[in-house]
């Protein structure tokens, strides 16, 4: 068990290196780069509180990140899918649709290429930390605390759902009811869907599925803006 935790936190470790070297790669762009986002030492601080969070997942009833108990297919290969279906929907319906004509630069949510995989991967981190890992883990350990494990199906169930209003609220879009509609509704089933696979699978299928999506929304098409719509 204290061999399962301990290669948990090399592993988030290593992702906060990858953070700490994006945070030096920013600080190299010029200051008047347009729409260039940086990460913060004080994100990098925060992430830090993740640390006791995956030590105590067990005692949440929920998967170490390398559980040998959860196979490959149902930590890696089937977050990935998911993720790279909701990625190719938002291309399809925000960019092919509603926005089919060529940019004239890059919008706020695409970054150069390749700083923007460092950047995307340390915002997928940091959404995974603080609207999965701390939020659900807290809830299902106060739960165990104070009733015994009793009630962990209505406490994931809950905290669930509302892990997943999050996201979609904070981003309501304007435009067609339609596309309020879409934007809402797969919003909310991508965040449930992570909240299903931390139960089921541990931090790194939750975390996959959130990169597995940026990789299609914000790197690939990123790179297509970049060197085919506003190339030369």
């Amino acid at each position: 068990m204290h061999l399962q935790r301990t290669k948990s936190l090399f592993t988030f470790f290593f992702f906060l290196l990858l953070v700490v070297l994006t945070f030096f790669w920013g600080q190299r762009f010029p200051q008047n780069t347009p729409n260039l986002r940086l990460v913060g030492l004080d994100g990098i601080g925060w992430l830090m509180l993740a640390l006791p969070f995956l030590w105590l997942q067990p005692q949440a009833g929920l998967p170490n990140i390398w559980e040998p108990t959860v196979n490959r297919k149902q930590r890696i290969w089937l977050p990935v899918a998911i993720g790279l279906v909701f990625g190719a929907l938002d291309i399809l319906v925000v960019k092919m649709i509603l926005h089919p004509d060529p940019y004239t630069e890059l919008p706020p949510f695409l970054q150069p290429f390749p700083y923007s995989i460092g950047l995307y991967f340390s915002g997928a981190l940091y959404v995974e930390v603080f609207y999965r890992l701390v939020p659900i883990t807290l809830v299902l350990l106060l739960e165990q605390i104070i009733w015994r494990g009793k009630y962990a199906h209505v406490a994931f169930w809950g905290i669930a759902t509302l892990s997943a209003l999050r996201e979609p609220l904070e981003q309501f879009p304007d435009g067609a009811w339609w596309f309020i509609v879409y934007s809402f509704g797969s919003g909310f089933a991508f965040n449930f869907l992570q909240a299903l696979y931390l139960k089921k699978a541990g931090f790194l299928a939750t975390l996959l599925i959130r990169l597995s999506h940026y990789l299609l929304w914000h790197i690939l098409l990123g790179v297509y803006v970049e060197y085919v719509e506003l190339a030369p």
